[in-house]
């Protein structure tokens, strides 16, 4: 059994005292969930650390079992607790390289060796280690996916390889934090009967932190809402969560489209991925479909099904074996997939947000705004031709530096290395921006956005999680692109934060004109955002209709049972 009480939390900000959790008290019994829910930035993920041994904490304690732990534990006490327990943190996908059951044959030899290292296959133990991992491989639904390299599995494929990790750990307590965001509704299912078997297997307190209504519908047996550092008392899963979106804003009005006129055109797109070992894994093959102006796409699917990668295809980041895919621009269409002068001028006018979004911890959100006006403010690109010439750097290797914000940082230091250019660059090339040039780009975006101005001159870690996810669009729009193009940047984000963000996405189209492509396994989200949904499943499209008909399609092949509740019942 758990029990927590009177757990106190503060943070220095500025140096000023910031109280983010306040006489937290409640218990969770050996066989239970408990659901925790509240906004994004709350403290929960903070909760969860500290009763991992991971966070300090400053008042108050806890107990599991017969181990109790104080502000003043010693450090033998905070390694048992660590020891006792597990947790799987949101947005972690920290895995080992290599064949994915090698994740948790390293955990399981850790304790031999008290490190994990990878064990060689004719070492004392191997074989009782591998039929141990195949276990826990087979209770996570992975056993197919058992010798597949750890960095091609999708999100939810690696939530599940994490949470398989966890359970080797044989642990006492588990502590779970949005376990099953980034995935589609089969996997999320699949996710949840692994919780629901795990709890009746092992017949541990379990705590699930969850901004998803459905989610703690089906699997909490109680369910407590943090409001403002404190902790309301726990109850049944509908009457906490009525009460939690009791703040939920009213819909704003998608905007209409009166005529369909293609920007984006994908034609006979074809790409086969495979793996050494594992053969085939997704196929493209002969993929054609519009893009409209001014229209909010939404492509959705089971995890894995290939949305990302066709979203990279279309973003120009990953080349497919045959096909085109054109935009329009100044009265031509361009082939984005190869390189000429004018694909410059075409990436000014696209902006990309991918899943593993941040904005850098240790900058003002003015200062990251500058940069990215600094790339693709107005007169940049001119500015940039004019200097590359000077200083002989190429139009090809301006074109691959210029992409570079829209990829991923292990993307950007790999193309950094190959073009042999360090990011000092960037100052050489593109002109400065000054404060006024931010503040007459952030002004009306601002607005769109419900945002403050003096979220400017903050850092992240002085705005709330709603914030955070607002400010990081902001800058996705700083340069006023044409195309916006969205890789399920917004699926921990909880019910109260994520109905802003919509709402805003709505204003940007109707204000700007924005053209706008999603991915997200979201289909509250999709339902409300969207003019159109693309349905896709094993790198084919299989439906492209109304976003209703198309999530309900999704839901049906699924068999997501804990959909039978969404949002619409519970604020209805």
């Amino acid at each position: 059994m758990l029990d927590v009480s009177n757990v106190i939390k503060e943070y220095d900000f500025n140096n000023k005292k910031k109280r983010v959790l306040d006489n937290i008290s409640f218990s969770v019994a050996d066989g239970e969930i408990l659901g925790i829910t509240g906004k994004s930035g709350s403290g929960k993920t903070t909760l969860l650390k500290i009763l991992r041994g991971i966070e300090s904490f400053d008042e108050g304690s806890f107990q599991l079992g017969e181990l109790k732990i104080t502000p003043g534990s010693d450090k033998s006490n905070i390694r048992s607790l660590q020891l006792s327990t597990a947790i799987h943190l949101q947005r972690n996908f920290g895995l080992w390289s290599g064949p994915a059951i090698d994740n948790i044959i390293r955990r399981l030899n850790s304790r031999y060796t008290g490190d994990e290292g990878l064990p060689e296959p004719d070492s004392l133990y191997y074989d009782e280690m591998y039929e141990e991992a195949m276990e826990y491989i087979r209770l996570v639904g992975l056993e197919d996916k058992a010798l597949h390299s750890s960095n091609v599995l999708s999100g939810g494929e690696k939530q599940r390889l994490i949470i398989a990790r966890q359970l080797a750990a044989r642990p006492k307590l588990l502590l779970l934090d949005e376990p099953v965001t980034m995935t589609g509704p089969g996997t999320k299912q699949e996710i949840l009967d692994v919780i629901k078997e795990i709890k009746g297997r092992l017949k541990i307190p379990i705590v699930v932190v969850s901004h998803l209504p459905e989610v703690h519908l089906y699997l909490s047996d109680r369910v407590a809402y943090l409001e403002n550092g404190r902790l309301l008392e726990p109850g049944e899963p509908e009457v906490v969560l009525k009460h939690f979106l009791k703040e939920l804003k009213e819909q704003v009005r998608l905007p209409e489209i009166r005529e369909k006129e293609p920007v984006i055109k994908v034609r006979n797109l074809s790409k086969r991925f495979s793996l050494l070992r594992v053969g085939e894994v997704l196929k493209f093959e002969d993929i054609s479909f519009d893009i409209n102006r001014g229209e909010i796409t939404a492509m959705v699917g089971q995890s894995g099904a290939g949305k990302t990668t066709l979203l990279k295809m279309i973003e120009g980041l990953k080349i497919p074996k045959e096909g085109e895919i054109s935009y329009s621009h100044k009265g031509e269409w361009l082939n984005i997939l190869e390189f000429t002068r004018q694909r410059l001028d075409l990436r000014k006018k696209i902006s990309i947000m991918h899943q593993e979004f941040t904005l850098s911890p240790h900058s003002t959100v003015r200062e990251q705004m500058a940069f990215r006006l600094r790339l693709k403010g107005e007169k940049s690109l001119g500015y940039a031709r004019k200097k590359a010439a000077e200083i002989g750097i190429s139009e090809k290797v301006l074109d691959m530096l210029y992409s570079l914000p829209d990829v991923s940082e292990d993307e950007k230091a790999k193309i950094m290395q190959q073009i042999n250019q360090s990011p000092d660059i960037y100052e050489l090339l593109f002109p400065p921006i000054t404060k006024d040039n931010v503040d007459e780009h952030a002004k009306e975006i601002f607005n769109a956005l419900d945002l403050p101005m003096e979220v400017l001159d903050k850092t992240p870690y002085q705005i709330s999680g709603g914030e955070h996810v607002r400010a990081y669009i902001a800058l996705a729009l700083a340069t006023n692109p044409e195309i916006l193009l969205l890789d399920e940047p917004f699926g921990d984000l909880d019910p109260v934060t994520l109905r802003d963000v919509t709402n805003s996405l709505k204003r940007i189209s109707d204000n700007f004109g924005t053209t706008i492509v999603l991915v997200s396994h979201h289909m509250d989200f999709v339902r409300e955002v969207a003019h159109r949904a693309i349905l896709v499943d094993k790198g084919k499209i299989i439906m492209d209709g109304g976003p209703e008909e198309v999530c309900n399609r999704l839901i049906g092949m699924s068999h997501a049972s804990y959909l039978e509740h969404d949002l619409r019942e519970l604020t209805s």
